[in-house]
């Protein structure tokens, strides 16, 4: 499958590494050109449980002269898809699909609005990157799953493509027909570290050892489902632990959320999109949320202090 990769930084070299070593035409886009050079010239350096590999993938800092791709894996930090998008249309063919697996909510109204509707295929997934340096990533795939579907619901036989082709490359890949309950699910684990760790400037090692942590995250991530069963959105949890449990499973102790990676380079978070989005979604549904709109504050204080 020709695939191209929209923000292809620590998630998106992980996913698009993936995918590249198992043989699929991928094209790396990241705006970060000594990041696009290095893979370039050295291939993409992934780090595993397993040990150090290098894959050979093309890079590019943007999509112009690029031809159209059957797949478009949209992963740029939820403030830029807009920009992004708006930039990258060449890659979208008649028969091109267009894939978000973004943090948050609210992407792919975005994209419907770009490219259209009929293009768009919604996700979620719980592979895990971290950018080391230039060309290399720590990839966390094993064990962790990616979810698709369409946006109406139905199980489509292009869903079906795409689930294929990742589980080939080894990324387990399922397809949803509650494609919404599938946000929501992967929202629960954002909202139960990512706010926390970057506040705290803590790799999960150390953040989940301090039982104050666990505390708080579990009310944020109890919030957020109060917010989504008042919304009548249909959740695979029962028990905010869970959520908080499996964030960091599978993933080394030096890992780090891609939002305590955003501050620690700077730049502002995805905040809005996350704990943002179940105090907006909670003030729609007369739902308190508390605990998620104090994690708000404190990023954007520190947001600020960047600024």
């Amino acid at each position: 499958m020709r695939i191209a990769v929209l923000g292809a930084g620590a998630l998106g070299c992980a996913i698009g590494g993936t995918l590249a070593k198992a043989g699929n035409e991928v094209v790396l886009i990241n705006r970060n050109r000594a990041h696009v050079e290095a893979i370039n010239r050295h291939g993409l350096v992934m780090r595993t449980p397993e040990g150090e590999h290098v894959v050979r993938t093309a890079a590019a800092t943007t999509a112009q002269g690029l031809a159209a791709v059957d797949l478009v894996i949209v992963l740029v930090k939820s403030f830029h898809t807009h920009e992004a998008v708006s930039n990258a249309v060449a890659l979208v063919g008649p028969d091109t699909m267009v894939l978000s697996l973004q943090n948050g909510l609210g992407h792919e109204d975005i994209l419907a609005e770009l490219v259209g509707r009929e293009h768009v295929l919604a996700g979620k997934t719980y592979v895990g990157g971290v950018l080391l340096a230039p060309g290399r990533i720590i990839s966390g795939v094993k064990g962790k799953e990616t979810l698709i579907g369409e946006l109406d619901g139905h199980v489509s036989e292009r869903a079906r493509r795409i689930a294929t082709t990742f589980n080939r490359a080894g990324l387990v890949t399922t397809v949803s027909d509650n494609i919404m309950g599938t946000m929501w699910d992967k929202l629960l684990i954002n909202v139960s570290t990512g706010a926390l760790s970057g506040i705290t400037r803590l790799p999960y090692g150390p953040l989940y050892r301090i039982p104050e942590i666990a505390t708080t995250a579990i009310a944020a991530v109890q919030e957020a489902m109060d917010v989504a069963a008042a919304s009548g959105v249909r959740l695979s949890y029962s028990d905010p632990r869970d959520a908080w449990l499996k964030a960091s499973a599978g993933l080394p102790d030096d890992f780090k959320t891609s939002m305590l990676q955003s501050l620690e380079k700077g730049s502002i978070t995805e905040i809005d999109f996350i704990n943002g989005a179940v105090v907006r979604w909670g003030q729609r549904c007369g739902v308190p949320t508390p605990v998620n709109q104090t994690l708000v504050a404190c990023i954007k204080g520190i947001e600020r202090t960047l600024a």
